[in-house]
């Protein structure tokens, strides 16, 4: 019997480790209960999801997101993305880029990664009360936004207004994240033309000096919507920076390893991709085909996903999954995906969140819960509401 999982249920939003847990242990295909929405499979188990990922017989296309409503008409040609294109097409735009977004271009933005953070930090302790911050609100928030500005040439007088974009899109769809995306497209388009004119030290830089063997070069548009792109995937950080404190708050042994052993923090940052990913699921796929995974069909036309939470933490693949070890070895987690939409901006997400982690635990070794910790309902991110820190 197939199990299902209820998107609604308070119990699921509030714990989803244990119910995927329970449903990958039946079967490697769940169903997810959503209202509104026809049969939607969750794949559980490690190699299952990472197949789905990389098969051809699954796509992405514009039905995989949700739009919010009242954007205007001018704007709507931007929000399509290269995660909404298979294909040709896909393939084309993600040639271009992908020598913008490597790991060596990651490391040569460290140095400004670095300095933005060690700003919040300065800045952490007067938003204290008592000793007591909200790091969500403070640091883990507006952090990647701002390296989103640095990497688009953003200037500095306009920052504090994508800071408010930044927490519009953090917050998931609603009226606040519709009135965003007009701005954030004007700020783009600025960003592009003065670019054109004189490629700076930047991402955009990288984008427009990009052209393919073949003579191909992004178009405006392209350019406008990377943009957009990195603005609604760049916010990934923010909850996995708090959910990784409060990891390593709970797990003194593996923080105390950490500060004494720096070098450690590249395998930290893998280990808590698998351990506490804010993404619970993979941007949902539609079979092109009638598919029969572990004896379930799935029709063409039908929704699945790859149920993060549950692969990561599956014993077929990780030895003592719900152990938390930063020194562990063994897969790759699947918290950027897999395939052909493996995450673009993984090795900038990696570097980011590492510099601030380790910042942030350089900076208040002394660094504790001020109590618990509580849980945004969503079905598809594990997100703290808050988090609030004794410095």
């Amino acid at each position: 019997m197939t199990p299902e999982i209820d998107l609604t249920d308070l119990k699921v939003l509030t714990d989803p480790f244990t119910a995927y847990d329970r449903a990958r242990e039946v079967s490697a295909v769940a169903k997810l209960v959503i209202p509104g929405f026809g049969p939607f499979w969750a794949l559980t188990r490690y190699a299952e999801a990472r197949a789905m990922l990389a098969d051809p017989r699954f796509e992405v296309n514009s039905g995989s997101f949700m739009r919010p409503p009242g954007v205007p008409e001018h704007c709507q040609e931007y929000l399509r993305t290269m995660a909404e294109q298979d294909g040709p097409e896909h393939l084309r735009l993600r040639r271009l880029v992908a020598p913008a977004f490597t790991p060596k271009r990651a490391a040569q933005l460290r140095p400004r990664l670095v300095a933005i953070t060690e700003r919040l930090l300065d800045e952490l302790p007067g938003h204290a009360e008592d000793g007591v911050v909200d790091l969500v609100p403070h640091f883990a928030r507006p952090l990647p936004i701002d390296v989103i500005c640095e990497l688009v040439g953003i200037p500095e007088a306009d920052r504090p207004r994508w800071r408010g974009y930044g927490a519009a899109v953090a917050g998931g769809l609603g009226p606040d994240f519709a009135e965003a995306i007009p701005a954030i497209i004007e700020g783009a388009k600025e960003a592009v033309a003065r670019s054109r004119i004189e490629p700076g030290d930047d991402l955009i830089g990288d984008l427009v000096r990009a052209q393919a063997e073949d003579g191909d070069r992004l178009t405006d548009t392209e350019l406008i919507t990377v943009v957009w792109h990195l603005v609604l995937g760049g916010q990934t950080p923010v909850n996995l920076i708090a959910n990784s404190v409060e990891a390593l708050l709970g797990h003194p042994g593996q923080l105390a390893a950490l500060r004494a052993d720096p070098a450690l923090w590249p395998g930290a940052v893998e280990e808590l991709m698998r351990w506490c990913s804010p993404q619970l699921l993979t941007t949902p796929r539609f079979a092109r085909e009638d598919v029969e995974i572990d004896g379930q069909l799935i029709r063409k036309g039908e929704r699945v996903t790859a149920a993060m939470v549950a692969a990561d933490r599956d014993p077929r693949a990780f030895t003592d999954p719900d152990r938390f070890d930063i020194t562990r070895s063994g897969p790759a987690q699947l918290g950027f995906s897999y395939g052909p939409h493996f995450c673009l901006g993984a090795s900038i997400s990696r570097v980011q969140t590492e510099v601030a982690l380790s910042s942030l635990f350089a900076r208040f070794p002394g660094l504790t819960l001020a109590g618990d910790v509580p849980r945004a309902p969503d079905g598809g991110t594990w997100r703290p509401a808050a988090l609030l820190l004794k410095l």
